[in-house]
Order: C-alpha cells, then structure tokens, then sequence
C-alpha cells in the first residue's frame, strides 16, 4: 500500500523519508514487507502520504487475517 501511494504523489523514497521523518532504509524495509511500521511510523507514513482512512483500515485488516 506504501509504495502505490508514494508512486502516486511521485516521491522518492529519499523524499518521503524526508517528508515523513523516517530513515530511507525504514521506507525499504516496510515497502518491501520486512517489516511491520509502529504506531509511530504507521501515524507519519498516513500523513505524508495522505492515505484513506479505508485504506489504512484494509492495511490493518490484512493483520489480523495473518494469524
């Protein structure tokens, strides 16, 4: 879900790190699903990307359906 939205607003990684307050390797990491974001990140990743808020409800879903 991070990465179509940081492709929709044309961001770099780089730039959305910086947009975000987040380290660029913390961006790789959670686009490429090696990790899960904290509540901390999950709060500035919705902010800079301006993500829907059905969006991030169908994100968190997708965790509970993992277990």
């Amino acid at each position: 879900m991070f990465k179509e939205y940081r492709k929709k607003l044309n961001l770099t990684q780089e730039a959305l790190a910086d947009k975000a307050d987040l380290n660029t390797r913390t961006i790789q990491r959670i686009e490429n699903e090696e990790e899960i974001p904290s509540l901390e990140t999950l709060s500035k990743l919705v902010n800079a990307l301006e993500i829907k808020d059905k969006d991030l409800i169908e994100y968190i879903k997708g965790f509970s359906k993992q277990k």
